[in-house]
């Protein structure tokens, strides 16, 4: 709000208008989408995988998170409605967590307004960075202070100003970068609204994200719609960037599971770039 002064000098009127500040933080939790987070109440019944193939499968997949000798850093899992992806992103959250390794997570669904579309995505992530390490914070919250309009702005000039500045700045001063949690995971990309902003995020994701410098490991799951399908196809511009999981569309969902032999998943690079289809036991 803006506070007017007015001092009357002689003939002269002078205004000074005010304006209060800006609280970066609290202004980036306006945008954010609590719904999508792997633990939130919105979410308190999520599928997850049965107990007895957790290690088999959602185990590999974290093998695969922490593998920092395997220069690909993002993991994309595709299979049909019913395949068991979100099962197995809830599983590979909870077990990121327990680990201290889950830096973020971002649940998409198509019957919830708050979290169908792609705006508020990046503030939900950088939200969950900013609150597991201070340093973070605070960079996140000048950012936002200095540009209280950035949430209007593209999802690339989003992800440099609010995730990959405030990370470069923490290395600037000297922190291992790959002591914080890194682990960003992305389910349900299908269900975001507009496969143009499917395929933005995407790219954002590419330009932004996948360099040496930062630690991210990225896991996104989706059905294989146009935008993920032509971004992983060959000749895609994540066909030689992703490690590619196809999930079996035989998968039934209520047994609870999806086997996956180690070889398959742990491999790092497949022969003439073919990703391995998954099929259920």
């Amino acid at each position: 709000m803006v506070d007017l002064r007015i001092f009357i000098d002689a003939n002269n009127v002078t205004v000074h208008p005010q304006t209060e500040s800006v609280d970066g933080w609290q202004l980036l939790l306006k945008h954010t989408a609590p719904n999508a987070l792997h633990n939130s109440r919105a979410r308190y019944d999520a599928p997850k995988c049965d107990e007895d193939t957790r290690v088999e499968v959602s185990g590999e997949i974290v093998t695969f998170i922490e593998n920092w000798d395997d220069p690909q850093c993002l993991l994309c899992m595709t299979g049909a409605a019913g395949s068991g992806k979100s099962a197995l992103q809830q599983t590979t959250a909870e077990r990121c967590g327990e680990k201290n390794t889950l830096g973020a997570s971002f649940f998409f669904s198509a019957t919830d307004p708050s979290r169908n579309t792609v705006d508020p995505v990046v503030p939900t992530i950088a939200y969950q960075l900013g609150s597991d390490n201070t340093g973070v914070r605070r960079f996140i919250k000048a950012a936002v202070e200095k540009d209280s309009l950035i949430f209007s702005k593209s999802l690339q000039h989003q992800i440099t100003t609010l995730i990959v500045k405030p990370f470069e700045h923490l290395g600037g001063e000297g922190l291992d970068l790959s002591t914080l949690p890194y682990a960003i995971l992305i389910d349900g990309l299908d269900e975001c609204r507009g496969e143009d902003s499917q395929a933005e995020l995407l790219t954002a994701i590419k330009e932004c994200l996948l360099v040496d410098h930062l630690p991210f490991r990225i896991l996104i799951a989706s059905r294989p719609e146009w935008a993920i399908r032509t971004a992983l196809a060959p000749g895609g511009y994540l066909h030689e960037l992703a490690y590619h999981i196809q999930l079996s569309d035989k998968y039934d969902a209520s047994g609870g599971y999806v086997s996956i032999s180690p070889e398959e998943v742990s491999r790092p690079h497949f022969p003439d770039r073919q990703s391995p289809v998954v099929h259920p036991a």
